[in-house]
């Protein structure tokens, strides 16, 4: 459920979970400004860095966080990336967010940006990204400690905040401030508003040197504190010490094999950081095999007991959605338009949600559990569009939608960090004088860097351990144009199931388009397929299509008749249908990385792996949570 906030006569948002205020007497922005941002010698402490990373205990209305931004925005000698991460056990709502705006012009502009991406709040890690990406807030709902020590995050900063020590004592626990220092790097400083006796001693003892210091009215004294054990600190349980040392700024060259969805997203996240990347691609032009399918759906995955691949999608989606919003246009390059998921394999009538997510009574609408956010049953009237009765297992998922995969490629790769090369048939990789070369079939050189990452799609097999379990998997789209039919004939979106049907695709010719597949093809690859093959996709898709949209599809029925026209790919997948993310062999191959095997959900995915891929390599928080970033890991795979 989402936090209860009462409101106080004077506008100021009231807990009653923990009987206090949120914000000072005198407002938060003065604590903002200058216990925190100062408190942490900001904005000077970041200056010339490449990157900061912030880390807070009680995100709140997350007005520390728009503060910050603003600072961040403000600064000429700004880090290239800020990384705020803040814990959060009991998010309030959008609308709440939107209630409690800032009367600064400057800062409500900021706070409204970040209610548009605050939605789906789950238990977990979220990233949201602001600035073209420069900016980045990643949020961990849930109990401050636990998170911590789950996803442990390296920072440089660090701002304690949350309800005083009297009303909320778990967030200002021992063990929750054990759990900050050892995300803690030597130096890192910290700035408090509370100068308790039992925190001062926690932090000391943990490593902290502790300092009072004058206080914001109406308190007489804040805390500062640096990170200065006397200890050399033990070295951090950390999955991801496996990333090498990364070369000086200058010498930052890599290689991407794929200019696909997978390659172009490595190409560009790294892009973004300062590398100088080449995309060498076998193809005349990007987006030439699996990732040129000319309309395609994200959305997420749902399971009554919210599996990896569901928690995962979730994350997927909202990357993919926040780079759509910044580099494609709606509507005519992608479209958040909602998808209805009719679960047509249901015996019993589930429509595959987590329990608690389907809120029944009084009440279910006023306080929406966050999960709704995301995935719901579908109402009536979506019903009716689709032509299901009121019996079908169907759900709605909101945060979802089409897109043209060949056109987020493009503006991927349209950076001027990067430089795609086609017709480069990479045969085989060689490691020599601390470098990855890739060869061609005569042994020839395409290019040489320090870093090479693997992101060919189904290519990849050829380039990666023989013993790992890749399954090659052609997939066969029906399609054809809408002209003719009445504006009702198909639904007003998106229908997924065991097989997908996205309507009303701008096309080239002018007039809409649909798009019914895929067919999943396990072991085969061959390239057009053949005519008897081609025949066979078609009769699959218009069988799926008559289980998806019983009454809807007799609208096509005409067009599968008289053939209609097909497009075809193969994917990549492994042997548990999860994605593969990190270095290859980093003992005996360092600076070799793949990011590959995306199966059919390459749309969700590629994005959120990519993110995953480049904030490992430079220790950036991950953009989902530990757990999930071990799932995609290499090292499943074995040496």
């Amino acid at each position: 459920m989402s936090e209860t906030i009462d409101w106080m006569p004077d506008g100021t948002p009231y807990s009653p979970r923990f009987a206090d205020r949120y914000h000072s007497e005198n407002g938060g922005l003065d604590q903002a400004r200058q216990v925190f941002l100062a408190g942490c010698g900001l904005p000077g402490a970041w200056a010339g860095q490449t990157q900061w990373r912030i880390l807070e205990t009680g995100f709140g209305f997350g007005l520390n966080f728009l503060v910050t931004w603003a600072a961040w925005k403000a600064d000429p000698a700004r880090p290239r990336r800020l990384h705020f991460i803040s814990t959060e056990a009991f998010p309030v709502t959008a609308h709440d967010l939107r209630r409690a705006l800032p009367q600064s012009p400057e800062l409500r502009a900021l706070a409204t940006q970040l209610a548009e991406q605050f939605h789906g709040l789950l238990p977990g890690v979220h990233r949201l990204a602001f600035e073209q990406g420069q900016v980045q807030l990643t949020l961990y709902i849930g109990d401050a400690q636990a998170q911590l020590r789950q996803q442990m995050p390296t920072a440089d900063s660090v701002y304690l905040d949350g309800f005083s020590p009297a009303r909320n004592p778990g967030i200002w626990d021992p063990h929750t401030l054990k759990a900050v220092a050892r995300c803690c790097r030597r130096g890192t400083r910290l700035a408090t508003w509370t100068i308790a006796r039992a925190v001062r001693d926690a932090l000391a003892e943990n490593g902290f040197e502790v300092t009072k210091m004058p206080g914001v009215p109406p308190k007489r004294d804040n805390l500062q504190a640096r990170f200065n054990p006397r200890w050399e600190p033990r070295r951090r349980a950390d999955p991801w010490s496996d990333a090498p040392a990364l070369p000086a700024p200058e010498a930052r060259d890599c290689i991407v094999v794929g200019g696909g969805l997978a390659g172009a997203a490595v190409a560009f996240q790294l892009a973004q950081r300062g590398w100088r990347v080449t995309v060498l691609d076998q193809a005349e032009a990007p987006a030439a095999g699996a990732s040129g399918l000319p309309a395609g759906l994200f959305a997420p995955h749902v399971s009554p007991d919210d599996s990896v691949l569901s928690r995962l999608s979730r994350s997927g989606v909202r990357t993919t959605m926040q780079l759509a919003h910044t580099l494609l246009a709606a509507g005519r390059d992608w479209q958040h338009c909602g998808v209805l998921e009719h679960r047509v394999e249901s015996t019993d009538g589930l429509i595959g949600l987590p329990r608690d997510w389907r809120l029944e009574g009084p009440g279910a609408d006023a306080q929406p559990h966050p999960g709704q956010d995301w995935s719901r049953p579908a109402d009536a009237e979506q019903r009716a569009q689709a032509g299901l009765d009121a019996a079908a297992p169907a759900c709605w998922h909101r945060q979802a939608g089409w897109i043209r995969p060949a056109q987020l490629v493009r503006a991927l790769l349209d950076h001027p960090g990067i430089a795609w090369r086609g017709h480069c048939h990479v045969a085989s990789l060689r490691h020599a004088d601390g470098s990855w070369q890739a060869l061609d079939a005569q042994g020839l050189v395409l290019g040489e860097a320090p870093l090479l990452v693997v992101a060919t799609g189904y290519g990849s097999d050829r380039l990666l351990p023989a013993h790992w379990p890749l399954q090659r998997m052609r997939g066969q789209v029906s399609w054809g144009t809408q002209a003719g039919l009445p504006a009702d004939a198909l639904p007003p979106f998106p229908v997924n199931g065991k097989g997908s049907l996205v309507p009303h695709i701008p096309l080239a010719s002018g007039g809409p388009g649909w798009f019914m597949g895929s067919t999943f093809e396990r072991g085969h690859d061959a390239l057009p397929p053949s005519a008897e093959d081609q025949s066979a996709a078609h009769a699959a898709n218009a069988q799926r299509l008559q289980a998806l949209l019983p009454e809807k599809s007799a609208a096509l029925a005409p067009a599968f008749q008289a053939t209609p026209r097909l497009w075809a790919g193969v994917r990549l997948a492994t042997h548990d249908r999860l994605p593969l993310v990190g270095p290859v062999d980093p003992l005996r191959q360092p600076g070799l990385w793949t990011c590959t095997a995306m199966g059919a959900r390459g749309i969700t995915l590629a994005q959120l792996c990519a993110e995953l891929l480049a904030a490992r390599l430079h220790g950036e928080p991950l953009p989902l949570d530990a757990r999930l970033a071990q799932a995609l890991s290499t090292a499943r795979l074995g040496g």
